[in-house]
């Protein structure tokens, strides 16, 4: 799991970052804040893993307090200005997120991170993930997860007997769900591999469910596992 904070002198900008970090089944956001002398105290005493800081601040630039820092983390900037690119990537960022700055390319941020971590030797496995439903946030472990469908402006999460409907685009689940376990079907399914009892030419079968298989992902389905065929 990464540990992380965020800084941003704008409540919006953390409201953003807080929403996207809860859909990351690897990433544990701590706390944000407004105040960057306020976060300098939080990492004296709670070392993270990374930080998303705003480069354009009061008081103290996001480059500037980056480099005042003695135990730096990996950092990934965010700004609505591209002209700081250059002096983030000269930190050795991880990445550069220019406001405002979508769900999969948060994503994708994190990636990196992750990657990064990884070559330090720290082990990073999610099995989960965190996502919006009505006001709260619901858990789901990718274990419990047969398959997800598209339905109009949600995506509904089939485990089993129970569903979890949420306000996300099948594209973003996507992007938050391991490509080692699960599978692009169609323009509406993810399937999770595991749970893949009979492929036969347009669809498959899921824990009694038949699911459509669309052409265009007619190959990612025949590489699925070579004692099934299509």
């Amino acid at each position: 799991m990464i540990t992380a904070i965020a800084i941003d002198d704008e409540p919006i900008a953390l409201d953003v970052v807080r929403s996207h970090a809860a859909k990351v089944p690897f990433l544990d956001l701590q706390a944000t804040f407004t105040n960057a002398f306020e976060a300098m105290d939080y990492l004296r005493q709670y070392p993270v893993d990374l930080l998303f800081l705003d480069i354009k601040m009061p008081d103290i630039s996001g480059i500037e307090f980056f480099k005042s820092l003695s135990r730096k983390p990996l950092v990934v900037f965010t700004t609505a200005y591209s002209e700081h690119a250059v002096a983030g990537f000269e930190l050795d960022a991880v990445d550069y997120l220019l406001k405002p700055f979508s769900l999969p390319r948060f994503l994708k941020a994190c990636n990196r991170a992750q990657e990064w971590l990884e070559l330090r030797g720290k082990d990073i496995k999610p099995a989960c993930l965190f996502v919006k439903t009505g006001y709260d946030q619901v858990k789901i472990d990718f274990d419990t997860i047969d398959y997800l469908e598209a339905t109009g402006n949600y995506v509904n999460f089939v485990l089993g007997d129970n569903h979890v409907l949420s306000r996300m685009t099948i594209t973003e689940c996507e992007a938050l769900l391991p490509v080692d376990r699960f599978v692009r079907i169609h323009r509406s399914f993810i399937a999770a591999i595991n749970k893949v009892q009979k492929i036969e030419r347009h669809q498959l079968a899921i824990n009694g469910s038949i699911l459509p298989i669309g052409a265009s992902y007619m190959g990612a389905v025949k590489q699925l596992t070579p004692k099934q065929s299509i």
